[in-house]
């Protein structure tokens, strides 16, 4: 009967433990700044966080979002990035349209689609110099152990 007392009273004992520390102050066991379910922005890593990160500043890094559209004319042409001199374009040429017209835009003056006539013009770009800025945060706590 003695031993079911002091048992119990042991593990009475071991839970305030846990949840006040040894020092009696309250621990909490949580990634969240403020206890409770963490936010996205507090869970997210990697690719994820870059994303989250570029779009708080208003950024599109990935080309994720649709792009502005022009007025399609020759003097406004639609234009589209690319990193080398060609690129294959698809135009929904109306917007209830299911069929999309897709031709190769070339490097130099504007082309038009086919179908509709909008006009698109390819514009150079780079592959970014910098790495991410994850990568750069986490470069040094990475290591090739197989």
């Amino acid at each position: 009967m003695a031993s079911r007392l002091l048992r119990g009273v042991g593990a009475l004992a071991a839970q305030a433990l846990r949840v006040h520390g040894p020092r009696g102050a309250a621990a909490t066991r949580s990634m969240a700044s403020g206890g409770g379910v963490p936010t996205d922005e507090e869970q997210a890593t990697g690719l994820e966080r870059e994303i989250m990160i570029a779009a708080q500043k208003g950024l599109d890094p990935y080309n994720m979002l649709p792009p502005k559209a022009a007025s399609g004319t020759k003097e406004d042409p639609n234009l589209v990035p690319s990193i080398s001199n060609k690129r294959i374009v698809g135009c929904i040429c109306e917007e209830d349209n299911c069929t999309v017209i897709w031709f190769w835009l070339h490097k130099g003056e504007s082309q038009r689609c086919p179908n509709c006539g909008t006009h698109y013009k390819l514009v150079p770009t780079r592959w970014p110099t910098e790495p991410c800025a994850v990568y750069s945060e986490c470069k040094g706590k990475l290591s090739n152990k197989d």
